[in-house]
């Protein structure tokens, strides 16, 4: 005889408080990641997973989509407020935030978290002509 297995419910994750919204822009692909205070990943979105392929995934264009794909996702498990962090030198970093605010999610801060190299690593000997 077959044994029933008992159905377990998917667990509903709803985004009470403040939400963190990381965008990482690079040169080459933008990626927004929408957490939970703790920092626990509710949603994310990309330039390539959007469908963006090659050099059209770096364009300020496939970072909106990105950005309104994500902030959707975000609205679905109940975030409002949320305070965005900027990492990357790309050219979607203000597109991206811009489609952020016009979805309908209210930005409270913005900040740049790029690294930035304090001296960083030791140059190349010097070319002897």
């Amino acid at each position: 005889m077959k044994k029933k297995q008992a159905k377990t419910k998917k667990k509903v994750q709803k985004l009470t408080g403040n939400a963190k919204v990381y965008i990482n822009s690079t040169f080459n692909n933008t990626i927004v990641t929408v957490t939970d205070g703790e920092g626990n990943v509710v949603c994310w979105s990309s330039s390539g997973a959007n469908g963006f392929k090659g050099t059209k995934k770096g364009t300020p264009f496939a970072a909106q989509i990105a950005a309104q794909k994500a902030s959707e996702e975000a609205i679905a498990f109940g975030a409002k407020k949320v305070s965005v962090l900027v990492k990357g030198g790309g050219p979607g970093r203000e597109v991206a935030i811009r489609a952020l605010q016009s979805s309908g999610l209210q930005i409270e801060e913005i900040k740049d978290i790029t690294p930035i190299p304090h001296n960083g690593c030791r140059p190349r000997k010097l070319r002897r002509v």
